[in-house]
């Protein structure tokens, strides 16, 4: 092996060594170029760091994207602008820019079913994944369902520490916990161990004069609804729900056609 190839593998070698697989994969096909269009040694050094940090962004971004577990097509590009009114578009706007998140706000997305909370939410979460956060988009039945293992395991320290990773939890549905006080255990845990460190988006179909259906004494419904709404973004969700409104569109379009 001549000296030339013995210097090429070591230098392979402590690229993966210094975990920079883009100056692996390019570097030699950047080299020629170099070459070939008289590059300076700091323009060709240049580019590649270009490149690594190109596909470093976009191998974060691939990974928070798994992480979010976002519900498909649910994104900005896909709301109905008409069906808010100005000021609540200019505050998703805003959220979706992620200031929140370095304060610890929360938000509340509350209103009767169908007239677009999920959506505004997966929109906001997507748009704060595009921005570098972590996100964790869920149901709050299949988050309480995973509170209550780790508890039953002895390991919901474990777990809320596992969850602390996400800058924000994206919670659908809060309105679920309704019969088990061990679910609405778990889950007053949750808050209260995120409460004015980590911020919650939490949708819901109950205001909340009405959240003791979920945390059963007085008590507790008080200290929860302080700990969510203390530092919270309030959205009032109003109007008929959409899906209502494409089922008389249809039949108002069907009609239109057998008079036609």
């Amino acid at each position: 092996m001549s000296a030339v190839a013995v210097r090429e593998e070591v230098l392979q070698l402590r690229l993966k060594g210094l975990r920079l697989p883009a100056f692996l994969a390019h570097y030699a096909a950047l080299g020629e170029r170099a070459l070939a269009e008289g590059w300076a040694p700091i323009e060709y050094l240049a580019e590649l760091v270009e490149v690594e940090v190109a596909e470093r962004a976009d191998r974060r971004l691939k990974r928070l994207l798994e992480e979010a577990e976002l519900p498909a097509g649910k994104t900005l590009a896909s709301l109905e602008p008409t069906r808010y009114t100005p000021p609540m578009r200019a505050q998703i706007t805003e959220l979706c820019r992620g200031q929140f998140l370095s304060e610890a706000i929360n938000v509340c997305l509350i209103g009767k079913p169908g007239t677009g909370k999920s959506h505004v939410m997966a929109a906001i979460a997507r748009a704060l994944v595009e921005r570098g956060a972590a996100v964790l988009y869920t149901t709050v039945a299949a988050l309480v369902e995973r509170l209550l293992a780790a508890k039953g395991d002895l390991r919901l320290a474990r777990e809320l520490k596992r969850l602390d990773h996400f800058e924000c939890l994206a919670l659908e549905d809060i309105g679920y916990v309704q019969q088990d006080r061990a679910e609405m255990e778990v889950l007053f845990t949750l808050l209260a161990e995120r409460y004015e460190r980590k911020s919650v988006m939490i949708t819901s179909n109950l205001v909340f004069s009405q959240w003791d259906q979920i945390f059963k004494d007085p008590m507790t419904t008080a200290a929860a609804i302080d700990r969510v709404v203390h530092h919270a973004v309030v959205l009032e969700f109003t109007g008929q729900s959409y899906c209502a409104e494409q089922a008389e569109r249809r039949v108002a379009a069907a009609t239109k056609e057998q008079r036609t």
